[in-house]
């Protein structure tokens, strides 16, 4: 079983205009609502793929509700959210025809330490039954700065494989207690390491206790240093869409690349072609399979095998 935690989740709203325009007034022409946070954006990837997955993480309120309730529409999927007080979150995506997407996140809801106490003595019973597990997104209002950092050395004592994407405070503290793996974006990795430069970058963020990194370079691909060997994967054209999701998907791709023992360059391959086919997807946590499944083979991996 693979275990994603989204400590934020949120009910992910899509709106579809014709053309965004600031200070103007819009007619929509579509909205989609799906259950969102990262983690359950990569959950329902994992999926679609064939995997068994179990997410976790805490809802609330009417949103809270609304989004279990479009859960259990997702086969392949088991719900181990924990309920809370506070309510969860809205995003919404607005998406014009051109492909150009502006995103509004609330901050989601106050959690008491009581709840935060609760959750940490339910994850680790869910790590006994976890192949891997994927720590994803934001910190909820009320929760620890460090709670990665605790959850990815819980993972590590109980000898679970932990995938660490998130940004700040909580990403540079979680790498200190050494996943085995993170997946930040360029500007995420900038602001960790203070270097602009992808390679030294990711180089850096090994030295600081990442075991692995793989920098997401947008439309451009992936950047790996892993023990292993680094490699640089490349899709074989750009795609316009919505690029919401995309670093979830590859995310995705990775943890199922790892589950299934592949290499790293076809781990790669793998994550690089279910990013570019979820830009073609209409929402987040969703992608074009017959795009997917022309592009697993054409992304071109580049690199090198460390000596051992």
């Amino acid at each position: 079983m693979i275990l994603t935690v989204t400590l934020n989740t949120a009910l992910d709203i899509t709106y579809r205009v014709r053309d965004l325009r600031p200070h103007t007034t819009h007619r929509v022409t579509d909205v989609t609502e799906r259950p969102g946070g990262k983690g359950l954006n990569v959950a329902r990837v994992l999926a679609a793929l064939g995997h068994e997955v179990t997410v976790t993480g805490f809802v609330g309120g009417a949103t809270g509700r609304a989004l279990r309730d479009r859960l259990t529409h997702t086969p392949g999927v088991v719900d181990a959210l924990m309920p809370v007080k506070g309510a969860t979150r809205r995003t919404i995506a607005v998406a014009d025809a051109s492909g150009d997407t502006t995103q509004l996140n609330e901050p989601g809801p106050l959690i008491a330490p009581a709840e935060w106490s609760a959750f940490q003595e339910a994850y680790v019973d869910l790590l006994r039954s976890a192949s891997v597990v994927a720590l994803c997104g934001s910190l909820p209002p009320g929760v620890p700065v460090g709670a990665y950092a605790g959850l990815v050395r819980t993972a590590r004592t109980l000898s679970v494989p932990v995938l660490l994407d998130t940004s700040g405070e909580p990403l540079r503290r979680g790498v200190a207690a050494r996943p085995d793996l993170v997946k930040p974006n360029t500007d995420e990795l900038a602001e960790l390491t203070g270097s602009h430069e992808p390679s030294r970058a990711t180089r850096d963020a090994r030295r600081r206790g990442a075991q692995a990194v793989v920098a997401s370079l947008g439309p451009e691909g992936l950047l790996a240093h892993t023990p292993e060997g680094h490699w640089r994967a490349t899709p074989p054209r750009r795609f316009r869409g919505n690029p919401t999701g995309a670093g979830d998907s590859a995310v995705a791709g990775l943890l199922s690349g790892l589950v299934d023992r592949l290499p790293w360059p076809d781990r790669l391959a793998r994550a690089v072609a279910l990013s570019a086919a979820t830009v073609l997807a209409p929402v987040a946590g969703e992608f074009d399979r017959q795009t997917y499944e022309e592009l697993v083979g054409q992304v071109a991996v580049t690199g090198e095998v460390t000596a051992a």
